[in-house]
């Protein structure tokens, strides 16, 4: 297929995909939130509940991240903190990992992270709003929570998965001809 030709079909696909999103918006609007309980979280700075974490805003983002050990965890968690300002402007945003508030606290600074992060270390938070599996292992993905007169209600949710929606990276490696092929993210690049 010439370049032109392909480039025509993949404006069209991406054409296709826009109207889907907005298709997909009209459903999140008419969403009924289901109401979660002020979990509790540790940090350095002690214990925290998840209606702490909104400050003044109506909505709250928080990410469900697995933790130091997993790079594609790590790889969203690189490219939130590059949008960081502009998702605070919209509501508060927090990453949450079964790690210890300590191993969060060298994490972050080792990678530069900006955001907040608590700890759902022993707490069935993660389980109770699906991400973690049934083996017992941990699931990342975006939960988002609004306050309405006292309550924390969850408005939407998805996991994260290679190649979704949360990280432009792979949609950049999409436009090479194979792709992202084998790559997978590391910690750190030789």
């Amino acid at each position: 297929m010439s370049y032109r030709e392909t480039h025509d079909k993949l404006t069209e696909y991406r054409r296709q995909i826009t109207a889907l999103r907005k298709q997909m918006r009209d459903v999140q609007s008419h969403v009924e939130p289901e109401e979660v309980k002020n979990y509790a979280f540790t940090t350095p700075e002690g214990t925290v509940h998840l209606s702490d974490l909104f400050g003044n805003q109506e909505y709250l983002f928080l990410i469900h991240n697995m933790g130091r050990s997993c790079p594609s965890c790590t790889l969203w968690a690189d490219g939130f903190n590059g949008i960081y300002d502009h998702l605070a402007s919209r509501g508060a945003f927090v990453v949450s990992s079964p790690d210890s508030p300590e191993v969060q606290r060298a994490f972050a600074k080792d990678r530069g992270w900006r955001f907040r992060m608590v700890s759902h270390k022993d707490t069935t938070f993660a389980a109770d709003m699906g991400y973690r599996s049934e083996s017992g292992g941990w699931r990342p993905g975006i939960s988002v929570f609004r306050r309405d007169q006292g309550r924390i209600l969850r408005v939407s949710d998805t996991g994260f998965d290679v190649g979704d929606d949360f990280c432009s990276l792979w949609h950049i490696f999409d436009l090479l001809p194979e792709g992202a092929s084998t790559w997978r993210p590391k910690f750190k690049y030789e």
